[in-house]
């Protein structure tokens, strides 16, 4: 695609039509790929969009933070308000005893209120940057990223009409991704399958628009070059997680929280259990991992506390969605930042004020529900 100038090409029409208006392309973004995380657990799925939507957000004026921004807190509020995500809510509820539709009002609360929050947060982030760059948490990779990201645009022409082969190449980028969804979503497709289909689109994308074998192939070695670290870092960041498991660390903890729950209030019971499901979910980021490990402990419990287990499953997934913006565990935000050049210190820098806002705002509705 990069090859071929379509996406570069595409970028300065995109910019072009929307002059002006470029900010309300954050929470349009942010709404689509919520729309895959709360459906069907959209996750690793978002790598591959990193280096298309990172580019847009620079020439907007925006910085690489912002992109990155879109995706991993689009997706990941839609997995914190799942609402029939297979992945969390229909395996989390399966495994404590009752029907997946249950407290699906509250999940879709905490969905929109969540996506509002962020897309606001992100929206005022982009805004401050484009009026003053040094307020970037990432200014001192400005350069760096534009020279990055922004290489192949900079060194052609400034042409905003896209050409047919362009256009027909753009229809077949955005039927992979379509196809891609469906596959995942209906035809449980993972890795090996949406691998294949990267792989035929892309040499049909280099027929079409006649870049040659050896341009093609070329193309194809220089970005699997470009996403080799990024293999890798996921790599170390699933080992970590294998050794907890298999060390049993997350028994242990789980154990600890079945005899500190007992005989609590409501109100104190459904804070702890979200708490504790924080801390679960840094050793097991997994959600269906986690569900099945924690939810036949942990939703009994409920019932001597006066609660709905529902409520202890909408916990489990607010606390593992939320925590799966920062987990460093969790091999897609190791990789979506090592595919944008963001250092983990800085996403940190970034996102620890909206870490407190959901965190409050989660805590009050569980806590309201539980009221009720």
């Amino acid at each position: 695609m990069n090859a071929t100038g379509s996406i570069n090409t595409g970028i300065r029409s995109a910019m072009t039509s929307m002059k002006g208006r470029e900010i309300w392309m954050i929470p349009i973004m942010m709404l689509l790929f919520a729309l895959g995380g709360t459906t069907y657990g959209m996750a690793e799925e978002t790598l591959a969009f990193y280096a298309i939507l990172i580019p847009v957000m620079i020439v907007a004026g925006y910085d690489a933070v912002t992109g990155v921004a879109i995706i991993l807190i689009g997706a990941g509020i839609g997995v914190l308000g799942s609402t029939i995500n297979p992945f969390a809510t229909v395996i989390a509820s399966d495994a404590a005893g009752i029907p997946f539709t249950d407290g699906i009002v509250l999940r879709v609360v905490i969905l929109l209120g969540g996506l509002a929050i962020c897309a606001a947060y992100v929206m005022r982030y982009a805004h401050k940057v484009k009026l003053k760059p040094e307020t970037s948490v990432v200014a001192k990779q400005a350069d760096a990223h534009r020279r990055l990201f922004l290489s192949a645009e900079e060194g052609q022409a400034g042409d905003t009409a896209l050409t047919g082969t362009q256009k027909i190449i753009l229809i077949l980028f955005a039927a992979t991704f379509v196809v891609m969804i469906w596959g995942v979503s209906s035809q449980e497709w993972w890795m090996a399958r949406m691998g294949a289909l990267f792989l035929f689109a892309a040499i049909v994308i280099g027929i079409v628009g006649r870049l040659g074998e050896k341009t093609l192939t070329g193309s194809f070695v220089d970005g699997a070059r470009d996403l080799l670290g990024v293999a890798l870092v996921v790599g170390l960041a699933r080992g970590i997680v294998v050794i907890m498991e298999n060390g049993l660390i997350a028994d242990t903890i789980l154990h600890s929280a079945e005899q500190s729950l007992g005989g609590l209030g409501d109100l104190a019971f459904i804070n702890l259990m979200f708490w504790i499901n924080i801390g679960m979910s840094f050793f097991v980021p997994s959600s269906s991992g986690l569900a099945v490990l924690s939810m036949p402990i942990l939703s009994p419990l409920a019932d001597f506390a006066g609660v709905s287990r529902d409520l202890v499953v909408t916990a489990y997934q607010s606390a593992n969605g939320l925590v799966n913006l920062i987990n460093p565990t969790f091999a897609v935000v190791i990789g979506g930042l090592a595919i944008g050049r963001v250092g983990y210190d800085r996403w940190i820098v970034f996102i620890w004020p909206l870490m407190l806002i959901l965190l409050v705002f989660i805590s009050a509705a569980l806590s309201i529900a539980a009221i009720l």
